[in-house]
């Protein structure tokens, strides 16, 4: 017989402690984190017996923080006994974060420097678009809205399409070359050009089929070959081109938009000779009385060489202020090729009904940006309105910014630009010196200054006063000196320009009346007597130096009454001519010296042309904002007043 099974019974005591079914169901993530669970307890447990023993006036602590950091505390637990999540290669904004992670992954010090110059460089050119966006902005704001156009113009709608024609071609071994051949002809002579079917450049005067007068005209003057801008410039005159002309001070300019002139006056002359009172054909515009009198007198001199060689005989007219309106008026009924004026004697002959531009085909504005800059574009614009058809119109000048650019262009049909070197950079052939001289001193350094070269010397200052208090000093030690400005009759500067022009007098002292477009050949120094307060005047005064190739010296007085921004423009010009930069320049330094990096055409100031500042921090734009402001309900308290009175 079998032995009975045992039977094991479950005690009564272990009854609480045995396992149950459920519980041998438990999957392996359940009893980690009931593990994970236990040991928070048990941390929480010794925390708080170890607060209980250390502390027990502890401050008391607000429920809902208490359960902030038990959160906080249950997260720890369970992120260090989870695998680590992978981390995602991710941009890292931050440049801190970025070093961590560097050092962390066990990158040279080598590669994160390359790595930090990386990112560097992607902020400075994403603050260069943001500048530049906000310089477009600001350009647009404060450009003209309305075009530069006649009134009759703009009320019709008239537009022009396509350009004059005339009947000058290029030679014809010059069209036969290739494009390539005229390229390597302006990259080689630093000529910039900006059109559609630019005209192709001619290298000698007899391919431009200039007359053998003109050409022996020019011999006298000591002219044998075209400088680049006349190379370029002179094919796209006569080639019947809208242009806009820049170039810097002594190139020849005045050359070429005067012999275009005369080569159509002659043609109009022998296909139909001028009766009385018609004309003029051509209208030079100038913004001062001395330039207007040196380019009448060019366009007087190959008139002469044409007629002694036996062609027709070409009549020029000048219309300039200060003088009698009787012999301007004599000219004009007798019949006029050409006239030379400034604006405000051209607008009272207009005015007057003495002269018409009814057969006027050629404009030329010359020192375009300073006429526009000086008030005179609503003088302008009612000129046109005088025009009966279509124009040949010109703009010339050595300091042109985008903004004055960007605005002649709506009066242009079709335009070409020629560029030789920078606008407003100056003439690399005049060797520029910065002195710092107190103000109470300067008069005495003159005579020291004038020790530095032979005559004729020309000194320049901003005040008609300063002009007169020199002139005096210098007849009082005996130096043989003229003196011109704005208050002196016009005799008495046309007297002081040709005696000084002779070489009857060392010294010429002036405002800037002399310093725009003034051709004085044989100077050999120029002195600032004080620092001009706009960059361009600068330009032009030291330009009266250093013409035709030949080298000059410019002497600037500088002291600490000098507007920091107009020197900070002075220094960076220098740098860019390679001139010596003083130490009282060279420790100026400007706070955005990363954007005046930019590329040429985009570099420096686009309303005033100064290479020491940005459009954002101009302090010629900011005084034209500040008097307009002023100037902002004026007129009705004015009227008001008066109709008190």
């Amino acid at each position: 017989m079998d032995s009975p099974v045992a039977i094991k019974r479950p005690s009564p005591d272990d009854g609480e402690d045995a396992p149950s079914k459920k519980d041998a169901k438990l999957s392996k993530y359940a009893m980690r984190r009931q593990r994970i669970l236990e040991e928070e307890e048990a941390e929480r447990i010794k925390v708080s017996d170890e607060g209980e023993s250390s502390d027990d006036d502890a401050s008391y602590v607000p429920l809902r923080i208490r359960r902030e950091e038990e959160v906080a505390r249950r997260n720890q637990i369970l992120a260090s006994h989870l695998p680590a999540p992978v981390v995602e290669d991710k941009p890292v904004e931050d440049e801190e974060d970025q070093d961590d992670i560097a050092i962390r992954s066990g990158v040279s010090l080598l590669d994160q420097h390359s790595e930090l110059k990386r990112k560097a460089q992607r902020h400075r050119e994403t603050a260069k678009e943001k500048q530049l966006k906000e310089e477009t902005e600001i350009l647009q704001s404060i450009g003209e809205k309305t075009a530069l156009m006649a009134a009759k113009e703009l009320a019709k709608g008239i537009t022009y399409e396509e350009s004059l024609v005339t009947s000058w071609q290029p030679p014809r071994y010059i069209l036969d070359m290739p494009d390539a051949r005229h390229e390597r002809v302006r990259k080689k002579l630093h000529i910039l050009v900006e059109g559609d079917d630019v005209p192709p450049p001619c290298k000698t005067f007899r391919s431009m089929k200039l007359p053998p007068a003109i050409i022996s005209g020019l011999k006298k003057k000591s002219i044998t070959h075209p400088t680049p801008i006349q190379i370029q410039g002179i094919p796209a005159i006569l080639n019947g081109r809208d242009m806009i002309g820049i170039a810097f001070t002594g190139s020849g300019k005045t050359l070429v938009f005067t012999l275009p002139l005369v080569m159509f006056c002659l043609e109009q002359e022998r296909r139909l000779p001028f009766v009385t009172g018609e004309g003029p054909y051509g209208l030079i515009i100038c913004p001062s009385r001395e330039l207007a009198t040196q380019t009448f007198e060019g366009l007087e001199h190959f008139s002469a060489a044409l007629t002694s060689s036996g062609l027709p005989t070409l009549r020029s007219v000048l219309a300039i202020g200060g003088i009698g309106m009787r012999e301007q008026s004599d000219g004009i009924r007798r019949g006029c090729h050409m006239m030379v004026a400034t604006p405000g004697r051209l607008m009272d002959l207009l005015n007057k009904k003495i002269l018409n531009l009814e057969v006027c085909r050629y404009l030329c504005l010359d020192e375009a940006d300073r006429m526009i800059d000086l008030g005179f574009e609503e003088n302008i614009r009612e000129i046109f309105s005088y025009f009966k058809g279509q124009r040949q119109t010109l703009l010339f000048s050595a300091t042109m910014p985008k903004k004055i650019q960007n605005f002649a262009r709506s009066a242009l049909v079709r335009p070409v630009t020629v560029n030789v070197g920078r606008a407003g950079a100056a003439n690399l052939d005049v060797i520029q010196e910065v002195e710092y001289v107190k103000h109470e001193a300067k008069v005495v350094y003159l005579l020291e200054c004038l020790q530095k070269t032979a005559p004729p010397v020309l000194i320049f200052a901003e005040k008609k006063s300063d002009v007169d208090d020199i002139h005096e000093y210098l007849l009082l030690k005996g130096v043989n000196a003229v003196a011109i400005h704005g208050g002196k009759s016009q005799e008495e500067r046309s007297w002081s320009v040709k005696e000084y022009r002779a070489g009857n007098k060392d010294v010429l002292v002036a405002t800037d009346v002399a310093s725009k477009g003034l051709d004085f050949p044989n100077v050999q120094h120029v002195i600032n007597f004080d620092m001009p307060a706009d960059i361009e005047n600068y330009v032009h005064r030291i330009g009266r130096t250093g013409r035709c190739g030949k080298t000059g010296v410019a002497t600037t007085f500088i002291n600490k009454s000098c507007d920091e921004s107009v020197l900070l423009d002075l220094k960076h010009l220098l740098v860019e001519a390679r001139q010596k930069l003083p130490p009282v320049l060279a420790a100026l330094n400007s706070q955005d010296t990363d954007y005046l990096d930019l590329e040429a055409e985009n570099k420096g100031c686009g309303y005033c042309g100064g290479l020491g500042h940005r459009i954002t921090e101009c302090p010629k734009l900011e005084a034209i904002q500040n008097k307009a402001a002023a100037s902002i309900g004026k007129g009705d308290y004015l009227s008001n007043t008066s109709a008190d009175w």
